[in-house]
This record gives C-alpha cells, sequence and structure tokens, in this order.
C-alpha cells in the first residue's frame, strides 16, 4: 500500500513534468473506485492549467485556477506519466490528457483508491479536515506526542499509526522507526517518557526522509509516475525478517499482530 514516501516520490516525480501543462481532456474508463469519480472532472478540467501539485498526509492535491483534484491511491493504485498514444490496460481507470501529448494515468487493481473534486480550500475538506500534523513539520515535535499519549493504554505503534494523531506513519515505517528508537511497539504510549518521544520523533523523520531518498518501498507493486520502483526494502532493519538475525544484536526477530498489522521486533534492542 502506498504510504507518504511513496505518495511523496509520486508527487515530486509529478511536480517536475506536469505543473504548466494544460489539460486537454479526462477519460473515466471506470468510476467505481472506493467513492465515485466526481462527476464533474471531466467537464471542469480541460482547459485547466496544473498550477503546483502538493502532498496532504497520503493524498495528493493537484491544483488548478477553477479547484483541486484530490488523488488518493489506495491499496494499489499508482500515477503514471505516459504517451497519450499508449493503449490503456485493463486497470487503467482515469486519463488526464495533456495539449503536449502527455497522459497522467491513474491505475488500480483493486479500485480502493480515490479521485474527488473540490472548488473550496482542500483542507477543510471532509477527508483532510481532521488529520494530525504532517510528519516532517516542525510542528510534530516529542512534546506534542508526550502530552497526548498521557495516560493512554494503547500500543505506541498503534498510536503513531493513527492519522488523527500524525500522518503518513504506515506500518513499514512505525516498524522501523520504533527499531531504531529502541521502543518495543507494544509498550503502552502513556508510559513513554518524553526522552524517548524525542528519539522516536527523530527516528520517524529519519526514517521517512531515507525512504523519500530512496524513492520509497516496492513490496509488490509500487512504482513512481514514470514507472520506477522504490528502493528502501533494501533498507529495513526488521520488517518482513521475521525469523531472521536482528543486524545489530543477532538475536531472531519476532513476529506479532497489533492493531490487525503485522508488527516485527527484536525482543533483545526493543524495550
Amino acid at each position: 500500500m502506498p504510504e507518504l514516501p511513496e505518495v511523496e516520490t509520486t508527487r515530486r516525480s509529478l511536480a517536475e513534468r506536469v505543473v504548466g501543462l494544460i489539460i486537454e481532456r479526462v477519460v473515466i474508463r471506470e468510476s467505481r473506485l472506493r467513492w465515485p469519480v466526481s462527476p464533474e472532472i471531466p467537464r471542469t478540467l480541460p482547459s485547466q492549467v496544473i498550477e503546483s501539485i502538493h502532498r496532504r498526509a497520503k493524498y495528493l492535491l493537484i491544483q488548478t485556477p477553477t479547484g483541486t483534484l484530490l488523488v488518493h491511491l489506495g491499496m494499489s493504485g499508482s500515477l503514471r506519466l505516459t504517451s497519450a498514444n499508449e493503449a490503456p490496460e485493463k486497470h487503467d481507470h482515469v486519463d488526464v490528457l495533456f495539449s503536449n501529448g502527455l497522459c497522467l494515468r491513474y491505475r488500480d487493481p483493486r479500485r480502493f483508491g480515490a479521485i474527488l473534486w473540490t472548488n473550496q480550500n482542500p483542507s477543510l475538506h471532509p477527508l483532510l479536515a481532521g488529520l494530525g500534523p504532517e510528519p516532517l513539520n516542525g510542528e510534530f515535535r516529542a512534546l506534542y506526542l508526550h502530552r497526548i499519549s498521557r495516560n493512554r493504554r494503547i500500543a505506541i505503534k498503534n498510536l503513531i499509526m493513527n492519522s488523527h494523531i500524525v500522518v503518513g506513519i504506515g506500518n513499514i515505517y512505525a516498524n522501523e522507526a520504533l527499531f531504531l528508537s529502541r521502543i518495543h511497539p507494544a509498550r503502552a504510549a502513556g508510559k513513554i517518557s518524553l526522552r524517548r518521544y524525542a528519539i522516536l520523533v527523530e527516528a520517524i523523520k529519519e526514517v521517512l526522509r531515507i525512504a523519500i531518498d530512496f524513492g520509497g518501498t516496492t513490496l509488490r507493486d509500487f512504482t513512481d509516475s514514470n514507472g520506477q520502483p522504490g528502493y528502501f526494502a533494501q533498507q529495513l532493519f526488521v520488517y518482513g525478517r521475521n525469523g531472521e538475525n536482528c543486524y545489530t544484536c543477532g538475536t531472531v526477530i519476532r513476529l506479532k499482530v497489533l492493531g490487525q498489522r503485522s508488527t516485527f521486533y527484536c525482543p533483545k534492542c526493543q524495550r
């Protein structure tokens, strides 16, 4: 599932190539995604110029003079730039065609993503309004996590994966950040000290920045807009390594389920 680094990688690769382009038309072959594709998109977008592409959590915000296209990649979605002459494949559901012959193609085998339209401030959209801070921004600090976690028994891994508390920390990156900060993923959030939260916040930022530098993590079928996979999977310390030896101490990595998600940890390094 594309997480924050994969979405940010997509945003950067798209911004380099489509900002300033004029939309000629939009083709919707399948509108039944997680929510129906906004029906006004084919009528509203033609003749609009792409002014900018931003990211909020795991949403891409493609801005034009008249509004914003909100794109979520869901479980298996991707956005790829191709020629308008390239024939669509089975799971290519939406094309945004530009006047220079390029095509921004949305592919989603599971159809759990979303393509929506708003002509209002996108930060006020119901899907975005209740989200927590961005983990790479200055407002995401140890004091914030320490304060919000007091008297809470929830496992720390589940806390940092809650998008109402902080956005974009998916399962892979939560596992890796907790390993780097030497915190057991099942430890009660309310029992973690401010000092250890400071270490965790820096670990989260480090893991996400490195993942973005490596183009995200490709475990199944993620590629950026140029069709390139992410290479962060080669940097993983614990995720997916159940039964293998810890790189730090040699102890066997264990697997347990927390919040219905696979959780990998070193029982010696993480306390």
